[in-house]
């Protein structure tokens, strides 16, 4: 059967089409909208604006949807939705305007999600799990294939952008408010244990792999960043010079001002659980919802 599924995130839209069987499925279409719905996020609350935003972006999935002839649609939404005070209005007003009916994750859900969609691609059976997203961080740790811990974490790259940094990239004094926020909001991290290998899915993550591969030099097929290349990484982007702005606005213009808060968290979970590599999934939390609740029902 031919299904689309519908992620509506905090910092970006997704739309992917797979063609699926009750073992397997092949992605067929993949669109992306960068909606950055949490800047519209005032008091709590997603504004009129955003909520539009929402709409508009959904009815152009929809018109795409309705040439590819596609009509089982699924539509999630994660922290955007999840993380605001007019939850319930929001998703009546998008249902009246789009037809579509939306299911707002928790965080937990989201975490497991992303972890069963990343291991339909990467074989490991111990490790740990990140998704860093536009509003929130999902954490999972796994252990002989099994999912043993699931937390969300109320912080992500759009949202500590916008209540840290003044330009687009982070100075020294930003810098210090990224790391006491994110301090404040992961803490110790108390039941993940350490591990040396975090996989990772999310548009930072794989945009960190992107950049690393045109930095050091790897390979195109290369899934793998050592927290010693992320650090490098990091500290050369840090410095805002021609090379550091030429090298993002070439590879990932869109995430020019939310890479380095989405690296900022990376490197505190990868040093906090004593992480020592980082593999980067193709696939993540829609994989997850196809498979955990589509394939499932069919």
């Amino acid at each position: 059967m031919q299904c689309a599924v519908i992620d509506i995130g905090s910092n970006s839209m997704r739309l992917t089409v797979y063609e699926a069987e009750p073992s397997h499925f092949t992605i067929l279409f993949k669109e992306k909208i960068m909606a950055g719905l949490a800047g519209y996020v005032a008091g709590g609350a997603l504004s009129q604006e955003g909520i539009q935003c929402a709409i508009t972006g959904l009815l152009a999935f929809r018109q795409a949807l309705k040439l590819l002839k596609i009509h089982d649609i699924s539509v999630f939404a994660t922290a955007s939705l999840r993380n605001i005070s007019n939850t319930q209005q929001a998703v009546a007003q998008i249902r009246a305007a789009t037809g579509f009916e939306v299911e707002v994750l928790s965080g937990q859900d989201e975490a497991m999600l992303g972890y069963w969609g990343a291991m339909e691609d990467l074989s490991m059976t111990d490790g740990l799990f990140a998704d860093i997203g536009g509003a929130s961080t999902e954490i999972a740790a796994f252990s002989h294939g099994e999912l043993i811990r699931a937390e969300s974490y109320p912080v992500g790259s759009l949202r500590l952008y916008q209540d840290c940094i003044k330009k687009i990239l982070p100075g020294d004094g930003a810098k210090e408010r990224m790391k006491k926020r994110i301090q404040e909001t992961f803490g110790a991290m108390d039941g993940f244990p350490p591990q040396e290998v975090l996989a990772c899915v999310g548009g930072t993550s794989r945009a960190v792999l992107k950049l690393a591969r045109k930095h050091f030099g790897l390979s195109p097929s290369c899934r793998q960043v050592s927290a010693e290349q992320l650090e490098q990484l990091y500290a050369f982007l840090c410095r805002g010079d021609r090379d550091a702005l030429e090298l993002l606005l070439k590879l990932v213009p869109e995430r020019i001002h939310t890479l380095l808060p989405g690296m900022t968290i990376l490197r505190y979970v990868m040093r906090r659980l004593q992480v020592c590599e980082m593999v980067v999934s193709k696939y993540g939390v829609r994989e997850g919802y196809l498979c955990q609740r589509i394939q499932r029902k069919s």
